[in-house]
C-alpha cells in the first residue's frame, strides 16, 4: 500500500465518520451508546486502531446499519495481510504440521496484541494504519492454534527471545502469561535453544516447515522485504536438516518451560 491509497481499514474509518454525522452524533454520545471509549471511537475513525468483532457489532446496532461495519471488519481483515503473505496464510491455516524456529522474537502465532503492535511499531517503517492492519492479520492467523483438529505445532526459539524486551515490561509480562497459556495445550511444543549452545545453525535465521493435508511441505523464510515461499525439495531438504540440528541442541519441553516460567518471573 503506497503513499495515498486508501486501505480498507481508512475506509472503514471514513464510512463510520459519515454514519456517524448523518445521526447528528459526536465521537461521545456514539461512544457512550455502544459502551466504547471516545477516544477509541476516533482511532477506529481515522484508520488507526482495527476495531473489535464486538466494536463494529455494536456500531451495527447503534446505527441500524444492517451489518454493514460487520461486513466491512471482514473485508479488512481479508485484506489485513499484504499480498506476499497471502499464500503462505493459506497454507498455514491447512497445514497439519507447523515446525517454526525463531532467533530473535516471540513467533507470530504466539504473539499477543501488544507484543505485536510493539514489533511493527518498533521498525518505524509502517504508516499507522499498515501496523493495525498486520496486527489484525497476525491475530487472525492466530485461529489455526484453536481450529476443530489443529494442526501439531513446535516452535523452537533461541534463548535471546525470552530475553529481548519488545515494548515496556507490561507487555512482556502479558506475553509470558499467553505464551505459558498456549504452549499448555497437548498440541503445541515449545522449546528453547539454551544461551550456552553458543553458535547454531538457526542463527542465520527464522524459517517455517509446513505440511499440507497431502504430506508435502512447504517452506517459508523471511527476509527483510517479504516472505518466500517454497515447496523446491532441495530447500525444503535443507531447512529440515537445520530444523534437526535445532532440536538437538534445544532443551526438552519440560526444561524449556521451566526457563520459561524462571525468566517470566524476571519481566513481572
Amino acid at each position: 500500500m503506497g503513499g495515498g491509497q486508501l486501505s480498507t481499514l481508512e475506509f472503514l474509518g471514513g464510512e463510520l465518520r459519515r454514519a456517524r454525522r448523518d445521526r447528528g452524533l459526536s465521537q461521545e454520545e456514539l461512544a457512550q451508546r455502544i459502551n466504547y471509549s471516545s477516544s477509541l471511537v476516533g482511532m477506529v475513525e481515522i484508520g488507526h486502531r482495527t476495531p473489535s468483532q464486538d466494536f463494529v457489532g455494536r456500531l451495527d446496532a447503534a446505527l441500524e446499519s444492517g451489518g454493514f461495519f460487520e461486513r466491512l471488519l471482514a473485508l479488512v481483515r481479508a485484506d489485513a495481510a499484504p499480498p506476499w503473505l497471502r499464500e503462505w496464510i493459506q497454507v498455514e491455516a491447512e497445514a497439519t504440521l507447523i515446525r517454526w524456529f525463531e532467533p530473535s522474537l516471540i513467533p507470530g502465532l504466539l504473539q499477543t496484541e501488544a507484543y505485536a503492535r510493539a514489533v511493527l511499531t518498533g521498525g518505524g517503517m509502517l504508516r499507522e494504519a499498515e501496523i493495525e492492519q498486520r496486527v489484525a492479520s497476525r491475530l487472525a492467523r492466530q485461529a489455526v492454534l484453536s481450529r476443530e483438529a489443529p494442526p501439531e505445532v513446535v516452535f523452537v526459539v533461541d534463548e535471546s527471545v525470552l530475553r529481548r524486551q519488545i515494548g515496556d515490561r507490561k507487555v512482556m509480562a502479558e506475553q509470558f502469561d499467553h505464551l505459558l497459556a498456549v504452549t499448555a495445550a497437548p498440541h503445541v511444543d515449545l522449546h528453547v535453544v539454551p544461551a550456552d549452545a553458543g553458535m547454531h545453525a538457526g542463527l542465520a535465521g527464522a524459517f517455517i516447515l509446513a505440511r499440507t493435508p497431502e504430506g508435502g511441505e512447504v517452506a517459508h523464510l523471511d527476509t527483510p522485504l517479504r516472505a518466500h515461499v517454497s515447496d523446491r525439495s532441495d530447500d525444503v531438504d535443507s531447512l529440515q536438516r537445520r530444523w534437526e540440528n535445532l532440536r538437538g541442541e534445544a532443551l526438552p519441553r519440560r526444561a524449556s518451560r521451566e526457563l520459561v516460567v524462571e525468566v517470566a518471573e524476571s519481566w513481572t
